[in-house]
């Protein structure tokens, strides 16, 4: 920076100070080289806004077809501002509370300047003028935004031609201030084609490109100046910083300990409670302290320790076939019956197949069970004849 500032062109002077916040653009915030960078962004952008002021670039009289187009781009310097602005370091609250209400100045002022010449049209007006977090609705809020991005694509999409029909070997721009910086004419060429005029094609392509740029970077600035809304929303009802406390190994403290040690002789006074420290619950049997319940022995924690992460229900003791083993030694579970059981002779039908076995012991025995049935089944018969039973309830 030896050149003098007000002997440096307005458009070079501009072009420096994008260069130089791009370069800080991706550098951290808290590094001093940093900070430097941004310093020197600054007071080259607050140069080029007196400069702008002084020549009345911009009237409220003037309309949008008045600008000429070389001036267009310094409605940018603003928004430009802001960006540079927010990287300044601030590490108390208040200094970042200022440093946030110089930055949404800032995008209030490039939204203004816009609006008041009609850059943006009254559908991107209604577009990025409410903000999405003010949408209650999700889906409504997810369709805003999807509307949003494909407004700000569509527009990106128009830039980058526009750009390559006024310069072919324009690199791809990583920010949007490197994106401005695009579109500014190149000091070393502006000297060399001082006395060429530029054709009418050039200069109507050129302030296409610059208007699409400040369309798409109002979008961009109604996000700032949402996010920013918001952070001056946390840092005003941020609660207050704590006082300060004196070191841990500050000889005051310890001295004062000391004596307050040797000054309390008394234990503390039993305010009630199991533990001395107050009632548990008050008369309604509500609560009035954060408790523990515990078993009276080291037995009962245990086991009620051993319960804890365990089913809301009661867990089987036995498997399915223990069970079945210990009802069918009860006696509660019917076998038999099916086919086999149908096929199986009867007991009568039983005796009489072994009474039948002659020659064995077996058989006789079971020949003579068979006689003695036989002969109590007679007398049975003799003593009840057939019918004597029903009296046809005659008495």
């Amino acid at each position: 920076m030896s050149d003098s500032v007000d002997e440096i062109p307005l458009s070079a002077l501009f072009r420096r100070a994008l260069t130089t916040a791009a370069k800080a653009y991706n550098l951290p915030t808290i590094d001093d080289e940093t900070q430097e960078l941004v310093k020197s962004a600054l007071a080259d952008l607050r140069q080029c806004s007196v400069r702008i002021s002084k020549l009345s670039l911009f009237s409220p009289n003037e309309q949008l077809v008045d600008i000429p187009t070389r001036d267009l781009v310094y409605l940018l310097v603003p928004y430009v501002l802001s960006e540079v602005q927010s990287r300044v370091r601030a590490t108390e609250r208040e200094d970042r509370l200022d440093l946030v209400q110089g930055v949404k100045r800032h995008l209030e002022a490039y939204i203004h300047y816009l609006e008041q010449y009609e850059v943006v049209s009254e559908e991107d007006k209604e577009l990025y003028g409410r903000p999405a977090s003010s949408v209650t609705d999700p889906a409504k809020r997810r369709e805003l935004k999807i509307k949003q991005y494909k407004r700000e694509k569509d527009i990106k999409a128009r830039i980058e031609v526009a750009r390559k029909r006024t310069n072919q070997g324009a690199t791809e721009p990583n920010s949007n201030l490197e994106l401005i910086a695009s579109i500014l004419p190149d000091p070393s060429k502006t000297t060399s084609d001082s006395n060429e005029e530029p054709d009418a094609d050039t200069e109507e392509v050129l302030r296409e490109a610059i208007i699409l740029l400040l369309r798409y970077i109002y979008a961009e600035a109604q996000t700032q100046l949402e996010r920013t809304n918001e952070e001056l929303e946390l840092l005003r009802h941020a609660p207050p910083e704590p006082p300060q406390r004196p070191p841990v190994n500050d000889p005051r403290v310890a001295k004062r300990q000391a004596e307050d040690d040797m000054w309390k002789l008394d234990a503390p006074l039993n305010k009630g409670g199991p533990d001395g420290k107050g009632p548990l619950l008050d008369p309604q049997g509500k609560p009035l302290r954060p408790f523990v319940l515990l078993g009276s022995n080291a037995a009962d924690r245990s086991r009620l320790q051993s319960q804890v992460f365990q089913a809301d229900h009661r867990l089987p003791t036995m498997s399915i076939e223990e069970y079945l083993q210990i009802e069918q030694e009860r006696g509660n579970i019917i076998t038999g019956g099916g086919p086999a059981s149908e096929n199986k002779p009867t007991s009568k039908e039983q005796l009489a197949i072994d009474a039948e076995q002659d020659g064995t012991l077996f058989g006789e025995e079971k020949a003579e069970e068979k006689r003695q049935k036989d002969e109590s089944w007679a007398q049975f018969t003799d003593a009840n004849p057939r019918g004597a039973g029903n009296t046809m309830n005659r008495g």
